[in-house]
C-alpha cells in the first residue's frame, strides 16, 4: 500500500470516528469535537494544550486511529471539547487541545459557531485536513480553509457510506480497495 492510499486510509478512519461521535454522543449528550488530520509538526506549534494532555507518554503503538481502545477513548475525551491532532501515521499525537487560529480569509455561513471558524482557518494555516463535529449531529470536513463536505450521520449510512466528496475527484481499484482521489494538493 502506498504513502498516500495509507494517508487516505487514516483520514476514512478518523471521519467515520466523527460520524460516531455525532450520531452517538456520550452518556446521552450531543458532544462535539474537531479533528486535525495530517500535518501535525505544523498543528501542534499553533496550539496549546488546554488540560494535561491524556495521551502524552503513551506508546504511538497504543495511540493509533484504528484502535478499537483507542476511539473509545477519543469518543470519551471528546466530553472535554478541543482538538485532537492526528499525524500522517494515523497516531493521535494529541488531545484536548485549543487551536490558535485567526478568522482572515475564512468565509463561513452565518450560524456556525467558533468549532468551525477553528476548523478552516487551521486547516488554512497548517495545509491539514480538518473535520469538525457539530454538537447539531453533522460532521463537516474543511480543506485549505474551505468546507469541502458535510456529513449527516442518518443520511450517509442510509447511502451506505458514500463518498459525499464535492467536486470532482477520480476512482482507482487496487485488489479489493478502491481509492478516490480528490485533487492531491488538497492532501499535502
Amino acid at each position: 500500500m502506498g504513502e498516500s492510499s495509507e494517508k487516505l486510509q487514516h483520514l476514512e478512519q478518523v471521519i467515520t470516528l466523527a460520524i460516531e461521535i455525532a450520531r452517538e454522543g456520550r452518556e446521552g449528550k450531543k458532544v462535539g469535537t474537531i479533528f486535525t488530520v495530517f500535518n501535525a509538526d505544523a498543528v501542534l506549534p499553533r496550539s496549546r494544550c488546554m488540560i494535561l494532555d491524556p495521551l502524552a507518554l503513551h506508546d504511538d503503538h497504543k495511540k493509533q486511529i484504528d484502535d478499537p481502545n483507542l476511539r473509545e477513548t477519543i469518543k470519551e475525551l471528546s466530553l472535554l471539547d478541543g482538538a485532537f491532532v492526528v499525524d500522517d501515521h494515523g497516531v493521535v499525537v494529541s488531545a484536548c487541545r485549543y487551536l490558535d487560529v485567526t478568522v482572515e480569509g475564512i468565509d463561513l455561513s452565518l450560524g456556525l459557531g467558533s468549532r468551525h471558524m477553528a476548523a478552516p482557518s487551521i486547516s488554512k494555516q497548517t495545509n491539514c485536513v480538518a473535520v469538525a463535529v457539530s454538537e447539531s449531529s453533522i460532521v463537516r470536513i474543511f480543506i485549505d480553509g474551505r468546507m469541502v463536505s458535510q456529513i449527516i450521520p442518518e443520511i450517509w449510512l442510509f447511502n451506505k457510506y458514500s463518498t459525499h466528496l464535492e467536486g470532482s475527484y477520480s476512482k482507482r481499484s487496487y485488489n479489493d480497495m478502491t481509492v478516490l482521489d480528490k485533487d492531491s494538493e488538497e492532501l499535502r
